[in-house]
């Protein structure tokens, strides 16, 4: 039988965030849904099956990452797990000297995790448990022509999530889920047209969001003594 854990997942608005949300409240856990559209999160919770509250949050302000936390457990008492899932993806080459979109990758994707992990662990070092479970992508492990920038905050994900797995508590447990082609809405905020058209091209072959979801709900129910470190999730069509 599933315990009921308390959970923050981030970028909940759509794709795997929303279905990571729908899995883990039909699951019997109890779920903060945060993203920047609350419009999204409020028709996600009202068609979720369980318990589900919204919270508006730009993870790449870190006062209000702390803030939502601390919300959380005044509210609940706890936060057992949270889902840094919030990223964005916007592909180019490197002389297209798209800076500003560097720019934002590196602060929803790098700054955002760095904030969910700094406001985070206080409440699972109080606790003596918790759990950080990271998306990161394929891309942390492989750099195709587009995807420098992206694949270079991706493997940060990778890299930070690593890192505090060597350095956790006892009873912090720390898992990385990488996905690779899955259906979402991030090839759409692609403005670079070259980029955009390849990338449609290679994600003719995806697997749904729930995918994702399924990997993370097995990396959350282990009991405490198992830890999930990495798990890579590929449609099986996908090469590489």
């Amino acid at each position: 039988m599933t315990t009921s854990k308390i959970i923050l997942v981030t970028g909940a608005s759509s794709g795997i965030g929303a279905a990571v949300v729908r899995r883990l409240a039909a699951d019997g856990h109890h779920v903060v849904a945060a993203a920047r559209r609350t419009d999204r999160l409020d028709a996600l919770a009202a068609s979720s099956t369980g318990s589900v509250e919204v919270a508006g949050l730009d993870v790449a302000d870190r006062a209000a990452v702390t803030a939502l936390v601390e919300r959380v457990r005044a509210r609940h008492g706890r936060l057992d797990v949270l889902v840094a899932n919030a990223g964005v993806m916007l592909l180019s080459r490197l002389d297209a000297g798209l800076v500003d979109e560097w720019d934002r990758m590196l602060d929803v994707n790098v700054r955002g995790l760095l904030n969910g992990i700094a406001a985070a662990l206080p409440a699972f070092r109080d606790q003596g448990a918790g759990h950080l479970v990271s998306i990161a992508s394929v891309g942390a492990h492989e750099v195709v022509p587009t995807s420098a920038v992206y694949s270079a905050t991706k493997h940060a994900v990778w890299a930070i999530t690593e890192g505090l797995r060597q350095e956790a508590d006892p009873g912090l447990r720390v898992s990385t889920i990488s996905p690779g082609v899955v259906e979402s809405e991030l090839a759409e905020h692609i403005t670079d047209p070259h980029a955009r058209d390849a990338m449609r091209t290679y994600r003719a072959a995806s697997i749904p969001p729930e995918a994702i979801a399924a990997t993370v709900a097995f990396a959350i129910d282990q009991p405490g003594d198992v830890d999930v470190n990495e798990v890579i999730v590929r449609p099986t069509r996908q090469r590489p």
